[in-house]
């Protein structure tokens, strides 16, 4: 006839089995405090938790949302998770959210604000207890209606306003990059900046022009072009910059895929990169090192972004007053910056 079906383990189960009371079970499991109960002695609470360990109790998430009035999810809102830096973010973000006792739900803006204003409402509406925005414009009008919604956010890779922010330290990535290219003798440079409304776009490309404009070689403004972090955006960007400035030695894209796709418009204009002309990139994706010329760039603390968001987050939800932070770029140097003028 085969084994009977096994009970499903409930605190009650387990109150009955150890002969003491339901709410003190819940207490132990639940980590839920009362106002003049005294806690289970250790010995009870290791009783508790070793029975609930062999019956592979699992506690109840709905009615633990129901007891605290909170929903244990967090919403995150990306540009697009196709784009393997934010993945890389939401990476970070899910790891630290399950190590919390959080569950995430993640959502795509494409930028756009009607699309940020209509998915922020979606995730609300799902109860999260708070929500962590990839996607923030330097213009924070948006940030400001959300924040007088009352749920508490996190920024992570873009930074806006002085709402707490987790990314990289750009600006100081953007002068490692400076650095790199005027140390090899480059003056006639392009800069493939990115979105102008992405903090992104602007500390990295300024970081980049001060540390130029420091050594006494400044970028002029029409060799800073503005187009998508994408390989299609950045084949844009370099034939611009190669119609206004022919004469060029390096380019900086403040991001990878960007770099990647300036090698084409390259070699279609009988430039070779690592040769006669310079490309400098961001983030450090894995492709990065893997192209016919592997690219020099500054890598990003992806991962960690992601994490410290989170963990920024739930100090936020304890009641805590949490800063911004910005996390130290690193130089990677690699066959397209590899010759000196």
């Amino acid at each position: 006839m085969g084994n009977p079906k096994k009970p499903r383990a409930t605190l009650r189960l387990i109150a009955d089995e150890l002969g003491v009371h339901v709410s003190t079970v819940s207490r132990v499991l639940n980590g839920t405090t009362e106002p003049g109960v005294r806690a289970a002695s250790a010995a009870t609470t290791e009783r508790i938790r070793a029975l609930a360990d062999s019956l592979g109790y699992r506690p109840n998430p709905h009615a633990a949302s129901l007891r605290t009035n909170r929903s244990n999810l967090i919403g995150v809102l990306v540009p697009r998770l196709s784009d393997y830096v934010l993945a890389t973010v939401y990476e970070g973000i899910e790891e630290a959210a399950e190590e919390a006792g959080l569950s995430t739900f993640v959502t795509n803006s494409l930028d756009d604000p009607d699309n940020q204003s209509a998915r922020t409402d979606m995730l609300l509406a799902r109860r999260v207890d708070g929500l962590i925005f990839g996607d923030a414009h330097m213009d924070h009008r948006f940030l400001d209606s959300v924040a007088e919604r009352g749920t508490p956010f996190v920024l992570v890779s873009r930074r806006s306003g002085e709402y707490p922010s987790v990314t990289c330290d750009d600006r100081t990535g953007g002068a490692l990059a400076a650095r790199h290219l005027l140390d090899r003798g480059h003056e006639r440079v392009g800069v493939i900046a990115g979105l102008p409304f992405a903090s992104t776009t602007v500390d990295r490309s300024g970081g980049f022009a001060e540390t130029f404009a420091s050594a006494g070689c400044p970028v002029p403004e029409a060799n800073i072009v503005y187009t998508g972090f994408d390989a299609a955006g950045g084949r844009l960007g370099a034939v611009e910059l190669l119609a206004r400035e022919p004469g060029l030695t390096a380019i900086f894209a403040t991001n990878d895929f960007a770099a990647i796709g300036a090698y084409g418009a390259l070699r279609d204009a009988g430039r070779e990169v690592g040769r006669d002309v310079a490309v400098i990139g961001y983030n450090d994706i894995p492709l990065s090192a893997e192209i016919t010329v592997a690219l020099t760039t500054i890598r990003s603390p992806m991962h960690a972004m992601g994490r410290r968001s989170v963990q920024k987050l739930v100090e936020l939800l304890g009641g805590a007053e949490v800063t911004s932070e910005r996390l130290a770029p690193e130089l990677v140097e690699r066959a397209s910056t590899d010759f000196r003028l």
